[in-house]
């Protein structure tokens, strides 16, 4: 193949045609190598991608393509979690409907069709970013199949006891009219009033600081600390609620914040979970005044219908009527809300299907502590909210779009029916059962469905084959990686641990790999309120994909990463720096199956080059298999610098001149090496080189560390040379000269046996690379008089003393005679600013004029690399 002059991000496309069409990435059964599961994250489809999730799949890529040229047979499937609120309420937007309005099944069908629709489209994005997905193995949680298996899932924990159904307070949102697990539920601050009521008693007055008056209709109870002792003489005694009427005993409660308000807590049906806690405890009488529109009940009397706010607003302003509200104070409190839609949640009393989570929370924590967590203190994040819970999960949802509970209740007796596992998939409310306990057929059906995590929770038990192929499972389960955000840890981790400690008694995964959230260049989390929004497509139409992912690459696994343009662009140019170097090479580069057989290196830059690739090939290899991806800045500094400035530099005189076959060697050597170093990062352009370059089994070999090349004097020695050509370089550059201008002589004075031993090696390298037709390589210093026209710092090595007045010192370094700087350099410089020492000065350049002439700068610690330059 003929390589363009241009890198052009439309390779990008035919390379993943390709990939399509040669299925390269399909996972292979029977297989003699180790499996490598990915239990990939499942998206809601929205319709698009969004940058976190471009950032979550790139980790997820890069997994697969390393352990992949590593020698596994990784699986690495792709799954869509369709069922969610969100998809009923854009249906009910396009087609101006309520889900009450049609028939349940043709409601369903138009939600199947928005998300094949979204799905499409996601689908199409993902493949854009050069993910290596089976798409043979895609899983989709409305299709029958995974159906059946969510249900399943439900009725063996049903019959195990694991699942039940009962009437107790739940999370509630009054917007989706659903209940919503405590997983689901959202934090946020707002300010809001603390309100000062009175309540009267027979013999004097209580005041009670609550956040929520509206409820004071459901208030059964004012709670106060035993060892309050403004409070004692009146524990065991009634108030009177205000407004509403109601007498409520006075308890006291250790739980009681003494401190917060007056000390005198009201307890409503329900506030929020300690009202929950403190009704079971004391058992209380509930008062349902909140319904499930958000609307106020009866027992409200003349605000029955009101929303909560304007119930508040109502209620507030009666009480300042009646002489109840005693005074009001700004308060900023957390309040629960729902993760969906963001309108904060009630808790209300209805019947629901709950998980019993305290009976498997002992298996649960010790699997936990089975899994290996990247990063280790993600772990403590999902123990301390183990630790924490104090309610059962909510899997019932009163909606359409999700799995049908299979379940019917006999009207006749009474009797709960579950289905049978053979008759799954079901919907009861389309088919006819028959009671197991009576033989009786009139049965209601079950009109809720499950929670959407209930599907997603069995996702490991699902790409494993569970219920499908028993051998593969077993072989298979459990899988080896769970890669996700640390926004889901509570539910995702943490559901799909609780299934399949329920449903296998094992673990789901080996490992699990938590990635953070992506931010806007304002460095706040991407809202479109602040606009600070950027999409993928955007990106990759702009600079392509493989830009994206080294942008990606180059952050810390479990932080959260800033987007930055000037970052995108910088990958885009590392690409085209590469791409103009891998084009140069093959320009000398013609009989490839010659060049890869083995042979002996003896040049010294050659040796040098080899042995530093190998240690970078080490590194890479060790930070990859512990996912540090932003190694990919080691793969930088290496590809553009060492290799792009310094090695095909020094080499092409060889090339040009000499036609050297072991230059041609050691160049096609180190570019195959580096763009199997690439390909997990930016997979486009190491394909499209690959073919180029005619390498080999791209996907499915990762370089190996070659011992026998790792040279440390070639190193050293290598460092000297190209550091002398960097310096003779950049005289020509301060004098205006080409890169190709010719030198007649040059001079290079050194004490150090090392540098005298490296450059006499390096001799040839020097004279072809810098033009020169006669180099001295001299033992000793010069017997010159010269004076420093110029002070050039090294800012990355100067100690911190000389940084903080650089400018003065230096003008004090520059006028100093020969005498002066020995003297600095043997006992530092004294100034106002205190002693600056040798160690603080070392790394600091000057450039001498010696007989009249202008030479390149040197450090003022010797004489090392002096060029004496005759023009």
């Amino acid at each position: 193949m003929e390589m363009p002059k241009d890198y052009n991000i439309e390779i990008e496309k035919k390379v993943q045609k390709k990939w399509e069409n040669e299925e390269i990435y399909k996972f292979i059964e029977n297989s003699d190598k180790p499996p490598y599961i990915i239990d990939t994250p499942p998206p809601y489809p929205t319709g698009r991608l969004h940058l976190g999730h471009a950032l979550n799949w790139t980790y997820m890529d890069i997994i697969a393509r390393y352990k992949r040229m590593k020698g596994y047979n990784v699986l690495f499937p792709q799954g869509w979690d369709c069922h969610g609120l969100p998809t009923e309420v854009k249906v009910e937007e396009i087609y101006n409907i309520t889900k009450s309005d049609i028939d349940r099944k043709k409601f369903r069908e138009l939600c199947i069709k928005l998300t094949e629709e979204n799905i499409r489209r996601m689908r199409e994005q993902i493949k854009s970013l050069g993910i290596s997905i089976d798409w043979s193995r895609e899983y989709i949680t409305m299709k029958p199949d995974y159906i059946k298996k969510s249900q399943t899932a439900f009725v063996r924990m049903y019959k195990q006891g694991l699942i039940y159904r009962g009437e107790f307070p739940v999370n509630w949102c009054p917007r989706c009219q659903t209940a919503i697990a405590f997983a689901e539920v959202e934090y946020i601050e707002r300010e809001s009033y603390l309100n000062y009521i009175k309540f009267k008693g027979d013999e004097k007055d209580l005041i009670i600081a609550t956040t929520r008056p509206e409820l004071l209709p459901a208030c059964v109870a004012i709670l106060v600390h035993p060892e309050d002792e403004r409070y004692k003489d009146i524990v065991g005694k009634e108030f009177t609620v205000p407004l509403f009427g109601q007498k409520v005993k006075v308890l006291a409660d250790e739980s009681v914040e003494k401190e917060f308000g007056t000390g005198a807590v009201m307890v409503c049906t329900f506030g929020d979970k300690t009202d929950v806690h403190w009704v079971n405890k004391y058992n209380l009488p509930v008062i349902k005044a909140v319904n499930e529109r958000g609307e106020l009940t009866e027992v409200a009397g003349k605000y029955k219908g009101l929303k909560t706010e304007e119930a508040r607003k109502r209620i507030i302003e009666d009480l300042k009527k009646e002489g109840y509200l005693i005074k009001q104070e700004k308060i900023k409190q957390n309040v629960g809300v729902c993760w969906r839609c963001k309108t904060p949640i009630e808790i209300i009393v209805t019947k629901q299907w709950f998980v019993d989570i305290k009976k498997l929370l002992p298996k649960v924590r010790e699997v936990v502590d089975e899994i290996k967590w990247v990063p280790e203190h993600m772990k403590i994040r999902l123990l301390n909210w183990i630790e924490n819970m104090d309610w059962d999960w909510v899997i019932s949802r009163q909606r359409i779009f999700a799995t049908p509970i299979p379940i019917w209740y006999c009207r006749d007796c009474g009797n709960i029916v579950v289905a049978k596992e053979e008759d799954l998939p079901i919907d009861p409310t389309e088919k006819g059962y028959k009671c197991d306990k009576c033989g009786s057929t009139n049965l209601e059906p079950e009109k809720d469905v499950l929670d959407t995590w209930m599907d997603s929770s069995i996702t490991p038990l699902v790409i494993t084959k569970w219920l499908e192929d028993e051998e593969f499972f077993k072989k298979h389960y459990p899988t080896q990686l769970r890669p996700q955000g640390h926004d889901i840890i509570r539910t995702w981790a943490f559901y799909t641990i609780l299934r399949s400690v329920a449903l296998t008694g094992k673990k789901p995964w080996e490992e699990i790999v938590i990635n953070g959230m992506v931010l806007g260049e304002d460095g706040h989390k991407m809202s479109k309120s602040r606009g600070n929004v950027v999409e993928p497509d955007e990106i990759i139409e702009k600079y392509g994909a493989d830009s994206l992912r080294l942008w990606a690459s180059n952050s810390t696994i479990g932080e959260d990463v800033q987007f930055l343009w000037k970052e995108v662009d910088y990958a885009y140019r590392f690409l085209r720096k590469f791409w103009n170097a891998c084009r140069f090479a093959k320009m000398h580069i013609d009989n490839i199956d010659e060049l890869k057989k083995n042979r002996k290196v003896n040049n010294i830059v050659d040796r040098w080059i080899l042995s530093k690739l190998q240690k970078l090939i080490e590194k890479i290899d060790n930070d990859l298999s512990n996912y540090r991806f932003n190694t990919i800045v080691n793969l930088y500094k290496f590809i553009w610098h060492e290799f792009c400035d310094n090695y095909i530099e020094m080499v092409k005189y060889r090339l040009y001149e000499k036609n050297d076959l072991e230059a041609k060697y050691t160049l096609y050597y180190v570019i195959d090496k580096l763009i199997r170093l690439l390909t997990p990062f930016a997979p486009h352009f190491c394909d499209y080189i690959s073919e180029i370059y005619n390498i080999d089994n791209l996907h499915f070999s990762f370089p190996e560390v070659n011992r026998e090349l790792i040279d440390e004097n070639a190193e050293k020695y290598g460092e000297i040379i190209k550091n002398t050509i960097v310096a003779i370089r950049r005289y020509k550059a301060n004098k205006g000269l080409s890169l190709n201008a010719k030198l007649k002589e040059v001079f290079i004075y050194t004490e150090d046996e090392d540098t005298y031993k490296a450059l006499n090696l390096g001799l040839e390298d020097i004279k072809g690379t810098m033009k020169i037709e006669d180099v001295k390589i001299i033992k000793g210093k010069p017997e010159l008089r010269y004076k420093i026209i110029e002070i050039i710092p090294d800012k990355s090595k100067i100690g911190p003393e000389f940084k903080k007045h650089t400018k003065e010192v230096m003008e004090i370094i520059k006028n100093a005679d020969e005498e002066t700087l020995e003297k600095i350099l043997s006992e530092g410089l004294k100034t106002e600013f205190g002693i600056i020492r040798r160690e603080h000065i070392k790394d600091v350049k000057r450039a001498l004029f010696v007989e009249g002439k202008e030479v390149e700068a040197v450090n003022i610690e010797n004489v090392l690399a002096l060029a004496l330059v005759k023009l």
